[in-house]
Parts: C-alpha cells; structure tokens; sequence
C-alpha cells in the first residue's frame, strides 16, 4: 500500500558535540519520505524553493519517492538552525526562515488522490484539512502536530484530530495538548478527542503506544556514538507508517496491537539510524538487511 507524506522538504543548519553542518537536508517530510521509502511506496507532498539542489532532489529519487506532488516556488527553501546542548536533549533554535514554505497550500495531485494512508507532518491543522478533504479515499490517517499549533490554533487542531486514526506527537505535546501531567492520562483524553491510537514519543526513553486500551512501551536504541538527534522522530513516524503500510491489510484500520507493536520497533529502529550521522544521511543508503539485523537487535534487548 502506498504512503502519502504531508510535510517540510527544508535545509537545515546543525550543531552537536560531534560537529556541525551549515547546510543539510532536511525537513520532516524529508525524514519521514525517506525512512518509509524502505519498506513501501511514497508520495511527497511538500514545497521547495529555487535554490533546491539537483542531488537533493536525486537524494529522494534514488529511494524511489515519487515527487509529482513537490512544488517549486520562487523564491528560498525553508531553512533552520539550531544548536543541541551537551547531553543533545535539549536545542535551541537560532533561525528559522519559513521562505517559500510561509504561503504552501497542499495540492494533491490526482494520482495521490487514492492513496490509502496518509501521515501528516506538523503543519498548520488547516492544511492537514486541506490534504483530507481533497483524498476521498482515504483508509487511514496518522499525523503530527507541535507546540506553536497547539498553543495558537487549538480549535483548529482539534477539528482536524477528530478525522485521524493515529496521533503521534512527544510527550511534551502530549501533555500540552489534553493538559494532563500523567501520560497514560493523556492519551486517554487525547483518545477521546478521535484517534483510536496514541503514540507518544520520548526521546532518549523510547516511546509508548496507547490503543484500544492497551499499553506497550518501545525502548530506545542504545547507541555508542550519537551524532545529531534532529529528524529522529520523524524518522520514527515513516519507519511505523511505513511498516503498516508494507502490511498489506485490506485496510490499515484493520490493524491490532500485534501489528503495532511491531510498527513501534520498526519506527525506533529508523530514529535510531537517523541519529548516527548529520541530517538525513544515515537513511539514505540503509539496507533492508541492515534494518532487520537492528529489529533482532530490540528482539533481544526486551527478552525476558
């Protein structure tokens, strides 16, 4: 089953202890197409600006993301800088400069209009709106929001919550989002606002699943040597998308706490990837062979 990603092709500008590049790509509908890309179909919706390089454009080519639904506007690609504290837990944000991504308003081109899932990255929740209303067909919905919709547009961002199957959001939005402290509170009244299925995102500490009543906790990979954490849970979101939509079902709604489960691990598995180099270059050229020695790897690491 094809996936439909929603989201920010950017670049971005990063500082970590391990280094610094002035200018990568990135954006989460880049992560997002990319880590999905190795286990199903992708279509990419997003716009970029003149200045989007060729061979990052071949970047997203090579892992076979279809790009009819990139749109070229005049004028510069969206672009942020940030810097990542000591323990790369927190970051502070030094520019962002929203370009040509201030006036994008979502265009699905026909042949997209029957993609069965769909996973929308945190824009505007008008926009999100916008993609549903123009997909009739739609089978399932997962999306993404953060801290500045919450705050400024939670009437909107309630509205297009009702219409989506999945919400995958980190604990701070979580929180944020039901005002409630306890997380498994939280997505409780999250679930009672439409998802049927909470995923809430903890960094460094893994991340939760909440669904029809049940809980399972993803831990996160214990990694020796980490690089640079942006995009990470993005990468998180294409590689459980992803999975359920290499499932196959009939429909993706159709999935129960199983598959899931395993969508959890398969998107820990990719943020973990994402982590070892700058920007999105350790999920440019990942293996299938590579993923699964990872997926036996958490296979082992929760064993009781």
């Amino acid at each position: 089953m094809s996936l439909l990603v929603v989201g920010s092709v950017a670049y971005d500008g990063i500082e970590t202890p391990r280094g610094k590049v002035d200018r990568v790509l990135g954006g989460a509908g880049s992560y997002i197409a990319l880590a999905a890309s190795h286990f199903t179909n992708v279509r990419l919706v997003a716009v970029v600006g003149e200045d989007f390089a060729p061979e990052d454009e071949a970047v997203l080519r090579r892992r076979n993301v279809d790009l009819e639904g990139l749109e070229r506007a005049p004028g510069k690609s969206f672009y942020w800088k940030g810097v990542y504290s000591r323990q790369m837990n927190r970051r502070r944000t030094l520019v962002t400069e929203l370009n040509v991504f201030a006036d994008f308003r979502p265009r699905l081109p026909r042949s997209y209009r029957d993609t069965p899932l769909i996973l929308l990255g945190n824009i505007h929740p008008e926009l999100q709106d916008v993609v549903l209303d123009q997909a009739p067909d739609r089978q399932y919905v997962a999306g993404d929001t953060m801290n500045y919709w919450i705050e400024r547009t939670p009437g909107e961002l309630a509205s297009t919550i009702r219409r989506w199957d999945a919400i995958l959001v980190n604990d701070e939005e979580a929180r944020q989002i039901s005002k409630q402290d306890n997380l498994r509170a939280a997505a409780r009244d999250i679930r009672s606002m439409g998802p049927n299925t909470v995923v809430i995102k903890r960094g460094e500490h893994g991340a939760t699943l909440f669904h029809d009543g049940q809980c399972f906790i993803s831990p996160a990979y214990p990694l020796e040597d980490l690089i640079d954490p942006t995009g990470a849970g993005d990468a998180f979101a294409g590689g459980f998308m992803g999975h359920l939509a290499s499932l196959g079902l009939g429909n993706a709604s159709e999935a129960g706490i199983k598959e899931l489960r395993l969508a959890m691990i398969y998107g820990s598995v990719m943020g973990s990837f994402c982590c070892e180099r700058f920007g999105v270059e350790a999920l440019k050229d990942l293996t299938k062979d590579r993923i699964e020695d990872r997926f036996s790897e958490f296979r082992q690491l929760t064993a009781y």
